[in-house]
């Protein structure tokens, strides 16, 4: 089974490949994600779709600074090319992510993005 660690390593893997499928394949059916900008999302049905809409609307990157492991937790410290910064944590339960939060500046992202601020 995967500790928090590796499974953060492969989920960094897949996002930086756009890989919606398997970046899903990472969670429990009941996970829930939720980006602190944003309204939480339920269920590994919806996380797949947040993950589609998001890598079709940005070329998003994550570049690890840091990965922190204690017991089932993982915490991702990360930025991307464009200098936006932000961290992520995940508790991993039997080898998938149950839970998700994390916490980046949105309208940093948008305008980075050149999309329209909500």
């Amino acid at each position: 089974m995967l500790r928090p660690k590796e499974v953060v390593c492969r989920w960094v893997d897949a996002f930086n490949a756009h890989d919606v499928s398997g970046i899903a394949a990472l969670y429990h059916d009941e996970a829930v994600n939720h980006q602190v900008a944003n309204e939480p999302v339920a269920g590994i049905a919806a996380i797949r779709e947040m993950f589609a809409a998001e890598f079709a609307a940005a070329d998003m990157t994550a570049i690890v600074e840091n990965i922190f492991e204690d017991g089932q937790w993982a915490i991702l410290e990360w930025r991307d090319p464009l200098g936006l910064q932000g961290c992520g944590f995940f508790h991993v339960v039997r080898g998938k992510i149950l839970f998700q939060r994390g916490y980046w500046d949105k309208l940093t992202f948008l305008k980075q993005h050149n999309l329209p601020a909500e």
